[in-house]
């Protein structure tokens, strides 16, 4: 028999809808501004982040949608877009003739660095200068413990 769910406090439920909140407008600005200044919408963007912080730039389709916030069907449908576009390109993978390799183009690449001044405007913007040192450390570990660690961790949020 299932335990039954304990309640929320109105701080733990207060702190639940904030979450929600924030990362809805901020997730939401964020795209709209790369959308308009560079035509590259935020999943894009992080797409192709992930593309360039691996090794040769290059991730396999399972292991990229591992990386991203978006299910299996939405990435396949946003790799080929993005495919059409020139930024990326599948090829076979070498271990495993199944298996299909996401990988960054010159194209894409340049198109990436772009973009990464208005996405690093955008997170200062709307998230980091909205709060203190202590409160982004507070955040930083919070989180990671919620999320695990981050593939690639520790690298930057633009292109290198």
């Amino acid at each position: 028999m299932p335990t039954r769910a304990r309640g929320l406090t109105h701080v733990e439920l207060d702190a639940w809808r904030s979450f929600l909140r924030a990362h809805a407008q901020v997730t939401r600005v964020l795209d709209a501004e790369l959308a308009e200044e560079c035509d590259l919408p935020l999943g894009s963007y992080e797409v192709l982040l992930h593309l360039n912080e691996s090794a040769d730039r290059r991730l396999r389709m399972t292991d990229l949608a591992d990386r991203v916030v978006l299910s299996r069907s939405g990435l396949t449908r946003l790799v080929d877009r993005l495919e059409r576009d020139g930024l990326i390109r599948r090829e076979s993978c070498p271990s495993d003739a199944r298996g299909t390799n996401a990988v960054l183009t010159d194209e894409g690449y340049q198109r990436l660095r772009a973009a990464a001044p208005v996405h690093l405007r955008g997170v200062r913007e709307h998230l980091l200068d909205l709060l203190g040192e202590d409160e982004i450390a507070v955040l930083a570990t919070a989180f990671g413990r919620i999320a695990g660690p981050l593939p690639g961790a520790g690298a930057e949020c633009g292109p290198t």
